[in-house]
């Protein structure tokens, strides 16, 4: 049995060195948070995002996908377009830590070995799992509940890429987060002997935040076999 596993574990490594080619870069941009504290607008950098990215291409429309971004989400009443959040005054600030992983699909052909300059747009998604600190407003202010929560989610990212120079590839994306989790800005405490004292907000909507920026990528790899077995 031993040797059996020896033997697919070196055949799938040697498929996978020949059938595909891979990418390893970087995301730079802004996050902004969509929740009950804050301004509602969608697309709204305020903090800085930065993270990196993996693909498997896959083939010259699709990619398997993976990334770690690190921001500091921060939302303020005070910049919201609501009368009554601008009266509450409330403002909220978290460290967030996402990985994700999933699928991003060309919208045409991107076969980085043809030669010839590459532009396309792209969309991808997958699962995301945040990880933040908790909270709740006492009295108005932010206030640590000292423990950590995981918010899992699913990226929705529309961007676009192009060839840049000799194997990078430069690109920009926006993409929206939406969790499961209503605990990302304090309207819902972690602990539920908090929550009937400390919850505010709209309790079926949960939260979203925004990462929007550019990706530079380094391609390297042998030249991928795009067939169908």
């Amino acid at each position: 049995m031993r040797h059996i596993i020896i033997i697919l574990i070196s055949i799938l490594s040697y498929q996978i060195t020949e059938a595909q080619i891979n990418e390893i870069g970087i995301f730079a941009g802004g996050s902004n948070l969509i929740g009950d504290v804050g301004a509602t607008d969608y697309i709204s950098p305020n903090q800085l995002a930065f993270g990196g990215i993996y693909k498997w291409n896959k083939s010259a429309r699709h990619s398997w996908r993976a990334s770690i971004i690190f921001s500091d989400l921060k939302a303020e009443d005070i910049k919201s377009d609501d009368p009554r959040r601008i009266q509450r005054d409330y403002t909220f600030e978290s460290n967030i830590l996402e990985i994700s992983a999933g699928l991003e699909f060309n919208f045409f052909d991107f076969n980085l070995h043809s030669g010839k300059k590459l532009a396309t747009p792209y969309l991808y998604t997958g699962i995301s799992v945040a990880h933040h600190d908790n909270y709740y407003f006492l009295n108005g202010i932010q206030t640590s509940e000292n423990t950590s929560s995981w918010a899992y989610g699913i990226p929705m990212v529309l961007g676009i890429k192009t060839t840049f120079i000799n194997n990078f590839i430069l690109g920009f994306e926006v993409g929206a987060r939406y969790t499961f989790s209503d605990e990302i800005d304090g309207s819902i405490p972690d602990s539920a002997n908090k929550q009937s004292l400390y919850s505010f907000g709209n309790k079926n909507n949960d939260d979203w935040y925004m990462f929007t920026g550019i990706t530079l990528t380094y391609t390297f790899g042998l030249n991928p076999c795009y067939c169908i077995n």
